[in-house]
């Protein structure tokens, strides 16, 4: 067997993580800049620098808000990054994703949205649901963090306590184009659990986000209440509001695997992914 070098390992750690710098991925995701205005917004611990990656390759107006995870800002010109807790959410988080809301109101179908989601969106974008205080989303944060549930079923209940999560982000959009470039971080990288999918059609309930909360026993009774009347449910597949949306994942687990397996062929070394 051939022996493994320090130098090589770190050689196949470098290219596994190029593989997901936004610097690298992202830019031949652009699409073209649209008739009328370009918003940018985003949320995740990689959305500033996906941020600043969107700015050094858009030859056209652009303006927007991104929000990151404390310490993972970095220096942006024209889209405005804040910074939030990460896994539980705080204020800064549910101030931002009020603002980001606000922002994508009232848009015509000449504009264009730019979503930049990434690992981390879910806690970051936080926006209660009208009658769920920002309280209560932290407490059943915690508790499903605690409980061994999969990230698929924690995404579940959030989308269903939240007012901007699970496709309803790109329902405000509407008529507005939009185009989201996601990082993902979770198994099968599906777009609807990525950061609980605030511009992807959600094909979950409130009955199986109810359901959740009684098999992991987490019992809020706002919450409860909430899920029980369901006046609000998330925008579905086939819903017309997400007609003209798209998601395009720039950046994959597999995708980083791959990248350190080639430089491992390319010395001699034959990997395997597991």
């Amino acid at each position: 067997m051939k022996s493994v070098s320090r130098g090589l390992l770190r050689r196949m750690f470098d290219a596994a993580v190029n593989a997901a710098d936004p610097a690298s991925c992202l830019p031949r995701h652009l699409p073209s800049p649209p008739k009328g205005r370009t918003i940018v917004v985003g949320a995740g611990k990689a959305a500033a620098s996906m941020a600043k990656a969107v700015e050094d390759h858009w030859n056209a107006d652009l303006e927007g808000l991104v929000v990151t995870r404390y310490g993972h800002g970095v220096p942006t010109r024209r889209i405005e990054v804040i910074e939030a807790a990460h896994p539980v959410p705080d204020h800064a988080g549910y101030a931002a994703a009020e603002r980001i809301l606000g922002m994508v109101k009232g848009l015509s179908a000449d504009d264009l949205v730019l979503c930049l989601i990434s690992g981390g969106g879910s806690a970051l974008l936080t926006m209660p649901a009208p009658g769920i205080t920002l309280a209560t989303k932290q407490a059943i944060n915690k508790a499903l963090l605690r409980s061994g549930a999969t990230i698929a079923e924690i995404n579940c209940v959030r989308k269903h306590l939240s007012a901007i999560k699970g496709g309803r982000l790109a329902a405000a959009c509407a008529p507005a184009k939009v185009v989201t470039l996601a990082i993902s971080d979770v198994p099968g990288d599906d777009p609807s659990i990525i950061a609980s999918g605030p511009t992807v059609a959600d094909p979950t309930t409130c009955a199986d986000a109810l359901a959740l909360l009684n098999q992991y026993g987490i019992s809020d009774s706002s919450a409860v209440s909430y899920l029980r009347k369901c006046s609000d449910e998330t925008p579905k597949p086939g819903d017309q509001r997400l007609a003209n949306a798209e998601v395009i994942l720039i950046a994959t687990p597999q995708n980083a695997l791959q990248a350190a397996a080639d430089v491992a062929v390319t010395e001699g070394v034959t990997p395997m992914i597991l």
